[in-house]
Order: structure tokens, then sequence, then C-alpha cells
């Protein structure tokens, strides 16, 4: 009995602190928007963490930063070291806007030094920085990277596909690397099982150099208003 009525007093204590992260939530959701609906048209650009600045994918994510913002639109990464330091290193240096969203993590992430120091945006939530990211993204640039890209890729790829927002561009960039896994898509989710349909497969496009994002981006914008996305 005494355990019981532990174990139901210990729920109720996590019913009422869930009641009051609800404010906490609402307060990351306003002041993301509040902050980002000021910084204009902008590209984001994901990888991973772990990517060092003599690594390929660094400098290549370093140019299409600098290539994104020559042809007008800022850059968003998710603030911390790695593929995400490399954008807004490009960013910074070709002299554009460059907004990090960082996020509270036990290891890996810390903001780098080429956020812009009114465009830097800390978050508690990882659902929260993601409604950020797709709501006020032009497109999403995905250079190598692990699981949190891989989830920020297929979160935005399942709301377009599922028309809960419009389409924008989402360009995988290193053949080496997606290769593979867009093969599978194709076989295995595509021919095998059926589990998408085939104009799904339209909604990435993989390329290796800075001059194919642009051209993609470009080419898209040419038909489309630049907007938030929802």
């Amino acid at each position: 009995m005494i355990k019981k009525h532990s174990r139901n007093k210990a729920w109720n204590e996590i019913k009422t602190n869930d009641s009051w992260a609800i404010f906490k939530i609402m307060g990351e959701f306003v002041n993301g928007y509040e902050k980002l609906s000021q910084i204009g048209p902008c590209v984001s650009i994901f990888g991973s963490a772990r990517t060092k600045p003599d690594m390929k994918y660094y400098k290549l994510a370093e140019k299409v930063a600098k290539k994104i913002v020559d042809h007008g639109y800022g850059v968003i990464t998710g603030g911390g070291p790695g593929i995400m330091e490399a954008g807004n290193k490009g960013a910074h240096l070709a002299g554009g806007t460059s907004v990090g969203l960082n996020i509270d993590l036990p290891f890996e992430q810390h903001d780098n030094p080429y956020i812009d120091n009114d465009k830097s945006l800390d978050f508690d939530y990882f659902f929260v920085r993601k409604v950020m990211f797709v709501k006020y993204s032009q497109g999403f640039v995905v250079m190598p990277g692990g699981f949190g890209t891989l989830d920020e890729l297929f979160e935005a790829i399942t709301l377009i596909q599922t028309h809960k927002i419009d389409k924008f561009p989402i360009i995988l960039v290193g053949t080496e690397f997606w290769g593979g896994l867009v093969d599978w898509i194709k076989a295995t989710l595509l021919d095998n099982f059926k589990n998408i349909s085939e104009g799904d497969i339209d909604l990435v496009q993989v390329v290796d150099t800075e001059d194919e994002v642009i051209e993609i981006l470009d080419k898209f914008y040419e038909e489309y208003n630049l907007s938030p996305n929802f």
C-alpha cells in the first residue's frame, strides 16, 4: 500500500511539472518567432558536429555558405561545431546573415564564434528548434552527418510529403555519402515495398559542388516566392 501511494504521489508530481513546462515551451516558440521573423530569406545548412576544419566537407560547407550569401540568402545552422561552424563561418566571411540555433546537450554542443551576436538562439527542446528550421528556411542543404542530421532531413521530407508545409529545396551534398541511402530508398521503400510514391524521390536532390547547390536554389525561386513556410 505504501509503495502504491508513493508511486501515485510521484506520478502526480510529474503531471504538475508537465503542466508548468508548457510555459517554458511557449517561451521558446515566442522568442524564436520574434527573432527569426526579422532575419530575411535564409538557407539552413546541416551536418555533423564531428567534422574537423581540415576535412573536405567542412571546407565545402564553408564554400556553400559563401555562395549562398553571394546570391542573397542568409545562413542558418544548428550553431555548434563541425559543419555547423563551417556554415556560419562561410556566411560571416562573406558578410551575410549568420544564424545559430543552439541546443543544450550533455556533450558535443557549444556555439561557434561565427554567429551574429544578435542571431544566436538557445533551445532546450529539439522539437521547438526543428520548427524554427522548417519555418524560416528557404532550403535545406544537408552535408554528411549522423543521426541528428538524418532526423532533420526526414522531418522536412515528411512535412513536405504530407503537405503540412509547402515544398522547398532539399539538397544533399556528397554523392559518396548520400548515394547509398538514396539507392536504398528507391530500391527498398519504392520498388520492393511500395511504401512511398514515385514522386517522393524528387523531394531531394544529390549534388557535389557549391555551384550545383546555388543552381537548384535559384531555379526554384524563379518560380516560387520567398516567405516563411507556414
